[in-house]
């Protein structure tokens, strides 16, 4: 049986291996709504000339987004060098030591995976996090973790306030601002349109009276909050934030959250995912989305099923 399984994961890596060599610049395209056109990736990281934080709004299993994520980041470093750095959903606060101890060769690469909790699809973001290893660039772990968001969902902000200080550096300041308006709707239709895949992208809550609104937000809140206090002490740096579409799209969550916590940050949201249209694609059904969209090929194979 063990024979079996290592075989089966060897076929798996392998052909996951396949599809990233396979992905080329037939599978995307990307719509600047600034300048009403298709536009290459070059033209996002010039943008970046006069900009401090580029959002990249994923579907988190999309083979395409993946490959695209670190293209614009290794051409951002190109261009910007040392002045570019990695920032993350994927990661929470409480092991940004684990990941600093990895990005110096302190630790083993199956150490650091483990004790930093890395995600099922890890080798989908590995790229980025082993190209800032290998320049010394900062990888800013950026979320919160379940268990607070789950306790907020729960109980509440006076629970978080309940806990103890070394617990509290971990999360945004309390209390922290909470989705409203049209970001609301959007978190409050989540179980509404099954079909919608940014929606996807957002947490599955459990029944009862858990608030969904009250734990999304922390996440949303720490992760504006972690990019601005980085900010704070890297003036000049130029960040990647890599999260699920659902914590960007529209400007919401926490790309406005960031505008609180630090007013003056330019940031641009790029909004990606698949779409049945591709590549006839109907640019004003998305334009609302960010600055830059891009749609890739629904027929390229996921990295894992929803």
């Amino acid at each position: 049986m063990k024979s079996l399984s290592l075989v089966s994961i060897c076929l798996f890596l392998f052909s996951t291996a396949q599809v990233k060599s396979q992905v080329t610049e037939k599978n995307y395209k990307i719509y600047s709504v600034k300048q009403a056109k298709e536009v290459t990736i070059n033209d996002i990281v010039e943008d970046m000339k006069n900009n401090d934080v580029l959002f990249y709004g994923e579907e988190h299993n999309d083979s395409v987004t993946h490959y695209l994520e670190s293209k614009i980041f290794e051409s951002l470093f190109q261009k910007y060098q040392s002045n570019v750095a990695l920032s993350m959903e994927m990661f929470d606060r409480d092991v940004q030591p684990v990941m600093n101890e990895y990005l110096t060769s302190d630790i083993r690469e199956k150490n650091f995976k483990k004790d930093a909790r890395v995600w099922s699809n890890y080798r989908d973001y590995r790229p980025m996090v082993e190209l800032c290893k290998t320049n010394k660039l900062d990888v800013v772990c950026a979320n919160a973790a379940g268990r607070y968001s789950n306790l907020a969902g729960r109980k509440g902000q006076k629970a978080l306030m309940a806990l103890p200080i070394e617990s509290k550096k971990f999360f945004a300041p309390l209390p922290y601002d909470t989705a409203s308006g049209k970001y609301y709707d959007k978190l409050m239709g989540l179980s509404h349109d099954p079909n919608d895949t940014a929606k996807k992208a957002a947490p599955v809550m459990g029944m009862g009276g858990f608030n969904l609104v009250m734990a999304q937000s922390l996440w949303d809140a720490t992760m504006a909050y972690s990019i601005s206090e980085y900010l704070k002490i890297n003036k000049t740096k130029k960040v990647f934030q890599v999260n699920g579409r659902f914590h960007s799209d529209e400007d919401f969550a926490v790309a406005n959250q960031l505008k609180k916590y630090s007013p003056k940050t330019k940031m641009l949201v790029i909004s990606s995912g698949s779409d049945d249209s591709f590549p006839n694609i109907d640019w004003t059904k998305h334009k609302h989305l960010g600055d830059y969209i891009i749609i890739t090929d629904p027929q390229v194979p996921k990295t894992y099923k929803d």
